[in-house]
């Protein structure tokens, strides 16, 4: 009875401290208004996202009922479709910022607009490369879900816990090869995490967590390449693998549970081991000729299609690092030097919400 009422107390306490992990917390909206407010740089490029709200005021939202863009060569009516709604995870993510910002209602119910939108028709398929588009959905959803109306928060949450569980539920997920190990695995963890964490579902969080020790040991090389980078030959999917891997470590940092950036495997493998692999890359000490070896027949495909980069010898491009090397600098802020030279568009709007979240 007693290790009952302790787990319970456990439950509340996650679900009361951790209220915005997914989304800037108060404290950090707080910082950002006072930024804008003081910072002529913050000033500047906060004019042009509150144009960008203003004008997503007059947009409808655009929603599919499935996303589908895995598997698909560029052209593909499906995909052209899809990546036309996916406009929309932006701007109900502006919407919802600022109205946090301003406190005006305007962008509030536009931005419960848009969501509403989005969990009345799409259905989840539980494709962790489709579904991961969703980010800004669920970042949306966790800076606004204490000030939607109870319906409305139901039926959003609602959408956003049937697309976790279409993950975990999923056939490939069980398998212990294909996309049970590879870069879709590191995006299913990511999905559910993020959710996990915006519905505060601790059954979510824990199931993420254990799954996230088991793909960094069968994902990872203790020699920092990854299960990707072997099969695809390829920098672009050791980054994709990467990518949401280091998002969630960052999410379970920022809820206090634990360090999973500097977590190493049984093997030696670590998150942390694969990004310093990645670096004389970034920094064009050592060079790569993409997708000359890989194993897959969608590669191929796409280089008959003429998609940029999949050509098999394209040398790799150091700024592709870019989502990997901003994530990493929130666990390694020496790093930043080595961000700022290789970010040629100089700060921008995202890098300021960055800086706020990494001072936390």
């Amino acid at each position: 009875m007693k290790s009952t009422v302790i787990t319970l107390l456990f439950s509340l306490f996650i679900c009361t401290s951790n209220a915005q992990i997914v989304g800037l917390s108060n404290e950090q909206i707080a910082v950002l208004k006072r930024k804008i407010k003081d910072d002529p740089e913050a000033k500047s490029l906060y004019t042009n996202f509150k144009a960008a709200a203003e004008d997503f005021l007059a947009q409808t939202p655009n929603p599919v009922d499935t996303i589908r863009t895995e598997g698909l060569l560029r052209g593909n009516p499906k995909k052209e479709r899809t990546a036309v709604a996916l406009r929309d995870m932006n701007k109900m993510y502006t919407l919802a910022l600022q109205y946090k910002i301003t406190g005006e209602e305007k962008y509030l119910k536009k931005a419960d607009e848009f969501l509403l939108a989005w969990a009345n028709k799409n259905q989840p398929n539980g494709d962790p490369i489709d579904d991961t588009n969703l980010d800004k959905a669920i970042e949306a959803y966790d800076l606004i879900k204490d000030d939607v109306n109870p319906k409305d928060k139901t039926l959003i949450a609602d959408w956003l816990k049937a697309t976790a569980l279409a993950e975990i539920n999923s056939k490939r997920m069980n398998r212990n090869q294909g996309t049970g190990i590879n870069n879709w695995n590191a995006h299913r963890l990511k999905v559910v995490g993020e959710i996990g964490y915006a519905l505060n579902n601790q059954e979510f969080i824990s199931w993420t967590i254990d799954r996230l020790k088991k793909h960094i040991e069968i994902n990872l090389n203790e020699d920092g390449t990854s299960h990707d980078f072997k099969e695809r030959d390829a920098m672009h999917y050791h980054i994709y693998d990467l990518e949401p891997m280091l998002r969630l470590a960052l999410l379970i940092r920022s809820a206090g549970g634990g360090n999973f950036y500097t977590y190493e495997s049984p093997k030696g493998s670590s998150i942390k081991k694969s990004v310093d692999w990645l670096i004389p890359y970034i920094k064009g000490e050592k060079q790569h000729e993409e997708y000359v070896n890989t194993t897959v027949k969608f590669d191929r495909d796409r280089a008959k299609n003429n998609e940029p980069g999949f050509a098999p010898g394209t040398m790799f491009k150091p700024s592709l690092a870019l989502p990997v090397l901003k994530l990493s600098v929130y666990f390694d802020p020496a790093r930043a030097n080595l961000l700022y030279t290789l970010n040629e568009k100089g700060k921008d709007w995202q890098m300021l919400i960055d800086e706020i979240k990494q001072n936390k």
